[in-house]
């Protein structure tokens, strides 16, 4: 804007209801403008960089969606590989205590019960301490 202020001027004809003329010369004085035709100026020239900030944001909003769709599809790879090797790592831990312990098909089952009711309560939240006490018998199901 400051760059087309040397600029030379065009006169240009507008008919505009008398009721905005008393809001723009209400304006004039508040926010600095000398006369109508720089506050016509200063108006028109904010529309246009509305004008202009609309169609790029089309534009912008698509390159912006495809670099937000690129980095949650990592982030899901990534994802999914940890929650892969974690799966994993749980199996084996199952299958070795498997091999070590006696416990019945109905004593697994309830402890299944118990524990999805933990970790539904917890939000996921466990620890090793709540799991000792519930085995020594401080914590009923």
């Amino acid at each position: 804007m400051e760059n087309n202020l040397n600029e030379n001027k065009e006169r240009v004809n507008a008919w505009l209801p008398p009721s905005m003329i008393k809001n723009m010369e209400r304006l004039c004085e508040p926010n600095n403008f000398k006369n109508k035709s720089e506050f016509i100026y200063n108006a028109v020239d904010f529309y246009i960089g509305y004008l202009n900030s609309q169609n790029s944001s089309a534009y912008l909003s698509k390159i912006l969606m495809s670099a937000l769709q690129a980095t949650l599809k990592e982030t899901e790879i990534r994802h999914a590989n940890n929650i892969f090797r974690l799966s994993v790592e749980m199996s084996m831990m199952m299958n070795i205590l498997a091999a070590g312990l006696e416990i019945s098909d109905d004593d697994l089952r309830k402890l299944r019960g118990r524990c999805v009711k933990e970790v539904k309560a917890s939000r996921g939240k466990i620890c090793m301490e709540d799991a000792l006490e519930y085995q020594n018998g401080n914590e009923s199901i």
